[in-house]
């Protein structure tokens, strides 16, 4: 296959998040029930946590989803759930059922919940964006939403994303409505306004783009070792890595090493690796293909498990199964991201994560 040109791959990945909020309405085939697990799942190999982000509908509805979830992580995030617009869909009215649903589901199953995300430049009702506070009003805005979010997790939720994506792809800091509105060092007081209300939980800067994109690295690490320099409560660094199997593993690893040489504990937050870099409508998994995504996915693992042990917070996917993937909906073309299939089977790309384990 050809190599997907500069310009689309970086659309892609600008394009993520946005995109991963359609998830749930993606078409995916009927559900098969999977093969009696073998002994060994990933929650049992790996010696720091293994995650997924879940998409609440079929967690209650799609039984070999719930099956794996419960069986290969011990740890999960909320796809969709946790974002503003869903939590606070209005000024005065909450909406917990769908989070609720995911902490005790954790609770019962043994796993960790990691908060995903408080602050975020989408995903914002129309309360939000249509605002008409002073300057007063919207910082109250965000930390009332903030408190109110994490204290109603508090000892439920172990680590929060306080902000998302606030960097352009260029390095700059993002015109965000939040920006726009409260100033630059808003970043800063999201992260001081969610410690006040759990000082117990961890609280991450995620983003995207380490992997491929120096000068936005620059600016994400700039940012994080001055918050950390000011006495900010930081305690990670999220890394997106929606990524792709034409990026090298010496990329892969830099990414994550740097994030390490903050000192900050590393989440490897979102997970998948794209195999159809052209979008090819007719494109089909072959061997091939399954056999570089399992060594793009070993690659990933062995590069996470060498950081010192306290600094791995865990690895995340972004999603479970290649049904349910944000990348088929925004490239409408095929693509299997994801450590397993359809039907939510194994792929060799979940060997590769096992052999990086051990």
């Amino acid at each position: 296959m050809k190599p997907l040109p500069v310009l689309v791959l970086c659309l892609l990945l600008l394009m993520q998040c946005g995109k991963k909020e359609s998830g749930d309405a993606t078409p995916t085939p009927a559900p098969t029930s999977p093969k009696t697990p073998p002994s060994t799942t990933l929650r049992q190999a790996a010696p720091f946590p293994m995650g997924a982000a879940v998409n609440i509908n079929l967690l209650k509805t799609r039984a070999a989803y719930s099956s794996v979830v419960k069986t290969e992580y011990n740890s999960v995030t909320a796809e969709n759930a946790m974002k503003f617009g869903a939590l606070h869909p209005s000024e005065a009215v909450y909406t917990w059922t769908d989070a609720d649903y995911l902490v005790e589901f954790a609770q019962q199953h043994n796993a960790r919940v990691h908060g995903h995300t408080l602050i975020w430049y989408k995903s914002l009702p129309n309360w939000v964006t249509n605002y008409p506070g002073n300057t007063a009003a919207w910082e109250n805005l965000m930390k009332t939403h903030i408190q109110t979010v994490v204290a109603h997790f508090k000892g439920k939720v172990a680590a929060w994303d306080v902000v998302n994506e606030a960097f352009e792809d260029d390095g700059q800091l993002r015109n965000s409505i939040w920006r726009q509105k409260l100033g630059v060092d808003y970043i800063a007081r999201a992260f001081e306004y969610a410690h006040q209300a759990d000082p117990a939980a961890l609280l991450f800067y995620n983003d995207y783009g380490h992997e491929y994109n120096l000068t936005k690295r620059t600016a994400i690490l700039d940012l994080v070792n001055n918050l950390k320099s000011r006495g900010i409560p930081i305690h990670g660094i999220g890394l997106q890595m929606h990524t792709s199997s034409n990026i090298a593993n010496a990329n892969l690893a830099n990414a994550i090493q740097t994030a390490a040489q903050t000192g900050l504990t590393v989440h490897l937050a979102e997970l998948d690796i794209a195999m159809n870099r052209d979008g090819v409508a007719t494109a089909t998994f072959t061997p091939a293909l399954a056999a570089a995504q399992k060594d793009k996915y070993k690659a990933v693992v062995q590069a996470f498990k060498a950081l010192p042990a306290a600094q791995r917070y865990g690895i995340t996917t972004w999603n479970v199964g290649d049904a349910d993937t944000w990348v088929r909906g925004y490239c409408s073309c095929p693509d299997w991201p994801l450590p397993f299939d359809e039907n939510y089977q194994r792929k060799p790309a979940y060997d590769g994560m096992v052999e990086a384990l051990h």
